[in-house]
């Protein structure tokens, strides 16, 4: 299945994609929040779609589509998974998972704008594989780690340089901003992608290609980051794990080249879908 959520911000409602047509299932399903996957949810929308297929309204053409979860329990990061990136921002190939968070109040929709913040000079792009995490998780064996898997969705992890790396203390500050997690067009659930390991990803800036890669260069794959992830804190489902950028972001030009007014943003991930965006100052 490819859940995806609609409606203007603060008023989104849950959708599903079948057949090419983006259906509205909002009578039927609350939200896909941690209540949802924690109560089988899928397993009960696949039952509910075979039952009311026929009886489900296309959304209009023009309605903002949104991140295709809600404000999660966290939104956990994975730095520098792709050797070649590590090496492009001078950083030596991690031994073992870097990890930081992303505040859930960055959680925007695909398609929203950038909003580059206040004293902001660096800001940054990077195309990401994320996952939603479909159960409770805690102290998993990485072989069983898909089992907590509910699906995968497109990331653009914007970064602030300047407050990530130049202002001290953690990374989180420059990742955190608001609008700097923009998720989906759709979350693809497990079956729908056949290997999460080889997928094509690319980003693009006023039309320029500036990352193109594959999965398949992550340093610790989805088993591995789930399980590793579990024996430091507990998943809760819907909880979203970004796995980390291939070479390419802003940081790594030389000079560096950084988002500024009126630029766009093109990203995808093979099954995933796109996202485009513009980059807007932040106003008051």
């Amino acid at each position: 299945m490819k859940l995806f959520r609609f409606g203007e911000v603060g008023n989104e409602k849950p959708g599903v994609i079948l057949e090419e047509k983006w259906l509205d299932v909002s009578a039927y399903i609350q939200d896909y929040n941690e209540a949802f996957f924690e109560n089988d949810g899928l397993d009960k929308l696949s039952l509910l779609l075979v039952e009311k297929q026929n009886e489900l309204e296309e959304i209009p053409a023009g309605v903002r589509i949104a991140s295709c979860v809600p404000r999660p329990s966290k939104i956990v990061c994975i730095g520098l998974n792709f050797a070649d990136h590590a090496r492009e921002t001078g950083a030596a190939i991690p031994a073992e998972p870097i990890i930081f968070f992303k505040a859930t109040t960055a959680l925007s929709g695909p398609n929203d704008d950038i909003i580059i913040p206040k004293n902001s000079v660096k800001t940054d792009w990077e195309v990401e594989l994320a996952l939603v995490i479909g159960k409770k998780a805690q102290y998993v064996d990485e072989a069983d780690a898909m089992n907590y898997v509910a699906g995968y969705c497109l990331h653009n992890d914007v970064s602030e340089r300047e407050f990530q790396i130049e202002r001290g203390g953690n990374w989180s500050k420059g990742k955190g901003c608001d609008s700097f997690a923009p998720l989906g067009p759709f979350l693809a659930t497990t079956e729908e992608i056949e290997d999460e390991n080889d997928l094509k990803m690319w980003l693009s800036v006023n039309g320029k290609t500036v990352q193109n890669s594959n999965t398949d260069q992550l340093i610790f794959k989805v088993p591995a980051l789930v399980s590793y992830l579990s024996q430091f804190m507990t998943l809760l489902p819907g909880d979203v794990i970004s796995t980390g950028t291939p070479p390419g972001v802003g940081l790594g030009f030389n000079p560096p080249v950084f988002l500024k007014e009126g630029d766009v943003v093109e990203l995808g991930i093979e099954g995933l879908g796109t996202q485009k965006q513009t980059a807007k100052n932040w106003k008051a």
